[in-house]
């Protein structure tokens, strides 16, 4: 009877265990907080929960698009624009793909706004459009043009754009090599900026830093999440994760040892482990469950450095700095 009983405790005890690796309607890796996610491509991802429904969209041709009920299992749907549009070439003279990057998606007064880079690598001859809807599984947006761009006289470059709400007021993150991450605040009706961009992070031009996201976490302190070193070659790749706070949307953001990011500094979040290569181009979403989630690509040395959705729960000590 006490083999029979310490059994049934062993078993009790495994299912338990289980159920208390459920996080978001996904399988976690407790050790790292990590979702255990079915195999999928995707880079530069940015996810919202709406209508029931996970929906990422990511660097691809026209914009990708994909959705999931639990945020494990992804199915591709229709491309943002089926064929490129003509303004694009006006602002970007030497785009010749129809590859557009790091879409941000979010949701402001019952529409979802969607803005999207348009640039070629290694030129700050860029710009960021929007396309906006009111229907996600619908797919029809309608294009608003251009909301700020840059040129080789400029010492920022406009890629990576990711829209915050903070309080009336609406802004616009985005950066990629040059003098680093700069956040501007939008006019709340045209979403035009409303005045000159402001420096909240930079590295020397040889350590690169790019694809900001900023959020608010319910402690108070304002994030601002980052991409440091080189993405985009396979395994190669030498994309880490690193993220300062503040106390206001602005800054000034300081890592954990106290150094500003406008200085090099950014406390490391996640970096090369195993076959789980350059993790970085990532964004901040909101769970089903209410709670902050970072989604971002890894490069997987055991898929051939095909990059892959990596999604990693945010949470904080007491001291209000993300547990890693």
């Amino acid at each position: 009877m006490k083999t029979k009983c310490f059994s049934l405790t062993l078993f009790i005890f495994a299912l338990l265990t289980f159920f208390s690796c459920q996080s978001s309607g996904n399988s976690q890796n407790q050790e790292t907080g990590l979702w255990t996610i079915s195999p999928t491509f995707t880079h530069d991802p940015s996810i919202i929960h709406a209508d029931g429904m996970y929906h990422m969209f990511f660097t691809a041709n026209g914009i990708g698009h994909m959705i999931s009920a639990d945020g494990v299992y992804w199915r591709n749907t229709n491309a943002v624009f089926p064929f490129p549009l003509k303004w694009w070439k006006e602002y970007v003279p030497s785009k010749t793909d129809f590859n557009i990057w790091a879409p941000n998606i979010s949701e402001y007064k019952g529409t979802y706004l969607l803005f999207y880079s348009v640039s070629t690598f290694g030129s700050n001859t860029s710009c960021i459009g929007l396309a906006t809807t009111k229907n996600l599984m619908e797919g029809k947006w309608e294009d608003k043009g251009l909301i700020i761009n840059s040129t080789g006289s400029n010492f920022y470059n406009c890629i990576d754009p990711c829209f915050i709400e903070d309080g009336e007021k609406i802004y616009l993150s985005f950066g990629s090599f040059w003098n680093g991450i700069f956040i501007t605040e939008l006019d709340t009706e045209t979403f035009l900026p409303k005045d000159s961009p402001q420096n909240i992070a930079r590295r020397p031009v040889e350590t690169a830093i790019e694809g900001p996201s900023i959020f608010k976490a319910d402690n108070g302190w304002y994030y601002l999440i980052c991409a440091y070193d080189f993405c985009c070659r396979g395994t190669q790749s030498t994309y880490n994760t690193r993220y300062g706070r503040a106390e206001t949307i602005t800054g000034p953001y300081l890592d954990e040892n106290g150094v500003p990011l406008t200085k090099s500094g950014g406390t490391r979040l996640l970096s090369t482990k195993g076959s789980r290569i350059g993790p970085g181009g990532g964004e901040v979403f909101i769970t089903k469950e209410g709670k902050p989630a970072l989604a971002l690509h890894y490069y997987d040395a055991a898929m051939n450095g095909t990059a892959q959705l990596l999604i990693k729960d945010l949470e904080f000590n007491q001291e209000g700095w993300i547990i890693h």
